[in-house]
């Protein structure tokens, strides 16, 4: 039996960062929850982990995956899974998520999140891992929608088809990126809004509001880069709106990872996404 006993708050959490420590234990404002990335606290102690520990006895915790490569042709790397396990049975989570993608092959590490077909033979293997992923962790995981730059010849499923079928067929929840959905959309150049009205939105336990920075590709058009390193773009917020009026609330995270600002601005970001799912 997977554990789904705990749930994130139906409120805005934000992505930990160590230099706001002090001030979310001062003042966390509208931020209910906090999220983390599992591969920065599989050490055996230290202060990251201290910290950590204190965070968890005020505020829920979400623990988010980033190293499992799930869509990868290789069977899961065991001693990753095992090093998670430990983590997330001290830590005790209200939820685990992980990528819809690939980072490892040949025992090579890859320090990106790279996409895969979608096909009946990638569906089969996704979801034999995150049936292995489910039974050693004992929990449900939630999986992430990608962002995505180009697509696939031999891709015989779209997108929303493939997480449905991977839902059905493994249990598992879904985390919805709305920032990868708009990404994905104007790379690939097809309707968000279509994307979002078909997407199983019963299964998301989690949703994701971050920035993205702006490029060109060969050709000279608009290229969308998922970089987490900017403000959430009004066509996101926009987006999340449409969600939240056809979900109702759902726990969403402000995700900034890189030129990150001070906590004040992510407690803005949070207000404002409260204030959204208020209004609805």
């Amino acid at each position: 039996m997977l554990d789904q006993s705990k749930a994130l708050p139906l409120r805005p959490g934000v992505g930990y960062k160590p230099q706001h420590f002090a001030a979310i234990l001062a003042d966390a404002g509208a931020v209910e929850w906090l999220e983390v990335h599992a591969e920065n606290y599989m050490g055996a102690g230290g202060r990251p982990l201290a910290q950590l520990r204190h965070l968890a006895e005020r505020f829920a915790i979400s623990l988010h995956g980033v190293g499992l490569s799930i869509g990868g042709e290789a069977a899961l790397d065991e001693a990753h899974l095992a090093r998670l396990k430990v983590l997330c049975d001290w830590l005790e989570p209200a939820c685990f998520s992980e990528h819809l993608a690939w980072s490892s092959h040949d025992g090579h590490y890859l320090n990106d999140l790279l996409p895969l077909p979608y096909t009946e033979a990638t569906l089969a293997r996704v979801c034999d891992h995150i049936d292995r992923v489910q039974e050693v962790l004992r929990r449900q995981m939630l999986l992430e929608n990608p962002s995505s730059y180009l697509g696939f010849a031999e891709t015989s499923l779209s997108e929303v088809a493939f997480l449905r079928a991977v839902v059905q067929r493994t249990g598992c929840g879904l985390l919805l990126d709305v920032n990868n959905v708009y990404v994905s959309a104007v790379n690939q150049g097809f309707e968000a809004a279509a994307y979002l009205a078909d997407f199983p939105l019963a299964a998301v336990g989690e949703i994701h509001l971050g920035g993205h920075g702006q490029d060109q590709d060969d050709q000279s058009a608009v290229l969308l880069i998922d970089s987490h390193a900017a403000a959430i773009a009004d066509p996101v917020w926009q987006l999340f709106a449409q969600v939240v009026a056809q979900a109702g609330p759902r726990p969403v995270l402000i995700e900034w990872d890189a030129d990150v600002p001070d906590w004040a601005v992510l407690q803005a970001e949070a207000a404002r996404a409260g204030a959204v799912m208020a209004a609805s």
